[in-house]
């Protein structure tokens, strides 16, 4: 980010200092803002669908001029309407679907999740909806992952095993042969969490 650290320069911050504030600013951009890619994407949509739209709004305004009584040229008619309806909804439903992932990212990035993609998966987004800028249903969601799947968070410090080895026991299970004795009874879910846990505790 040159341009940041021209800013910073000129307005007469220590050359020692900006590398790390601009640091700090790369860190806390993504919970604010949309990436610029993103934006674009939405734009891109938006602007094809106007287009769409302005073009079959002019073929529904030369039939009507022509129309007359002539039955098939009303048929023709009511199909471009419904067809110009139904891009409108699908690209409305897109939008919306696009607005609210980028929520859900800048929330995730913000609870620190190590992995987007792999927190994503383990939400259930049927009962997650954008209500203006506010996002409902997911708060306690990740509130749960959280304490179930602490690795998953940059913070995490939580051991596998559950804990030190009492006076006299066994020496705790590595996380390999909890993994095994998982497919081996068949637990495909534990296995898999257990597997992620170790991927996560070598970043």
């Amino acid at each position: 980010m040159e341009w940041l650290k021209d800013i910073l320069k000129k307005a007469g911050l220590e050359e020692s200092k900006i590398d790390g504030v601009g640091d700090d600013i790369n860190k806390e951009i993504p919970k604010h803002m949309i990436p610029k890619s993103k934006y674009n994407e939405v734009a891109e949509a938006k602007k094809t669908l106007e287009k769409d739209i302005a073009e079959r709004d002019k073929q529904l305004d030369e039939l009507k001029k022509s129309v007359g009584s002539d039955e098939e040229l009303k048929k023709q008619i009511e199909k471009l309407q419904a067809e110009n309806k139904d891009a409108f909804e699908k690209w409305q439903a897109k939008t919306m679907q696009m607005q609210l992932d980028f929520a859900v990212e800048r929330k995730l990035a913000a609870a620190k999740a190590k992995n987007p993609k792999t927190v994503k998966a383990l939400l259930d987004m049927s009962t997650v909806k954008l209500d203006g800028e506010q996002i409902l249903g997911l708060d306690e969601q990740l509130k749960e992952i959280q304490q179930s799947d602490p690795y998953l968070f940059g913070d995490s410090s939580s051991k596998v095993g559950g804990g030190s080895n009492p006076a006299g026991g066994t020496d705790p299970k590595t996380i390999d042969q909890q993994i095994e004795e998982a497919i081996k009874a068949g637990d495909t879910r534990l296995a898999i969490k257990l597997k992620n846990q170790k991927y996560f505790q070598k970043e």
